[in-house]
């Protein structure tokens, strides 16, 4: 038993080393003087008149990022001028301003300097019939009003929210995005982020996933190890996912 625990441990603490060596290494900028602007992976809508849905994950910003991403969701309506983008950031809520935000940004803007992952991009009629249903979905968060890094509630319960009411979307966040696991104070079991299984979550902080997408993750203090089994790949804390793609 106390080598299964050492192993575990390593498995937690290694990849959270390696990532905090690579992600401080290389310094942080004030988040004032870091780059905000598009990266150039969303379309300009006056070229493209489909619909298009995409979603986004992009390192946090200073020592937060050796632990999680960022995630929002950005979406054109067919023959829309302009993106609309939408996430859940922390300045200000304590002030009285609403963690849920609106076109802040650009909708493929780096966060802080970190480039962002396009996660989904969804195109044409399906997505024009899921835009409407993302909507409802924005409107129905519940924490529309409370921000907490760790474990949750933030911008990757928000995400996770709205891919387990529109699972039609079909992915799974990463295993970096901290606070897609956070349930609530009341809640324990749900389905996946990606609608494609189950996941018990004890506040976020302890839990266990099963689905076909996310494969098999365990949570500790909110960190994601696990394996996928279906698409072949391992989850690191920090790291995240290490496949074959």
């Amino acid at each position: 038993m106390p080598k299964l625990l050492l192993a575990v441990a390593g498995l937690f603490l290694l990849p959270l080393s390696w990532q905090a060596w690579q992600q401080l290494g290389r310094g942080t900028p004030h988040w004032r003087e870091a780059r905000w602007d598009s990266a150039g992976l969303a379309p300009d809508p006056a070229r493209l008149r489909e619909a298009v849905v995409q979603i986004y994950a992009a390192r946090a910003w200073g020592w937060k990022g050796v632990f999680a991403v960022h995630s929002w969701i950005a979406f054109k309506r067919p023959a829309a001028a302009a993106w609309e983008r939408y996430e859940v950031v922390g300045w200000g809520v304590r002030h009285g301003l609403p963690a849920v935000r609106r076109n802040l940004r650009p909708p493929d803007a780096r966060w802080a300097g970190n480039p962002p992952r396009l996660l989904a991009d969804i195109r044409g009629p399906e997505a024009a019939a899921l835009i409407p249903r993302i909507e409802r979905a924005i409107a129905s968060y519940p924490y529309r009003d409370r921000y907490r890094s760790w474990p949750g509630p933030n911008s990757n319960t928000f995400l996770a929210h709205i891919l387990r009411s529109v699972p039609e979307i079909g992915i799974e966040l990463p295993p970096e995005a901290l606070g897609k696991d956070w349930l609530g104070a009341t809640r324990w079991l749900a389905r996946s982020p990606s609608g494609t299984g189950l996941q018990l979550s004890l506040w976020g902080l302890l839990g266990l996933t099963l689905a076909r997408e996310e494969g098999i993750e365990l949570t500790f203090l909110g960190l994601n190890l696990g394996l996928d089994p279906f698409d072949p790949a391992v989850k690191l804390p920090g790291i995240g996912r290490l496949g074959l793609r």
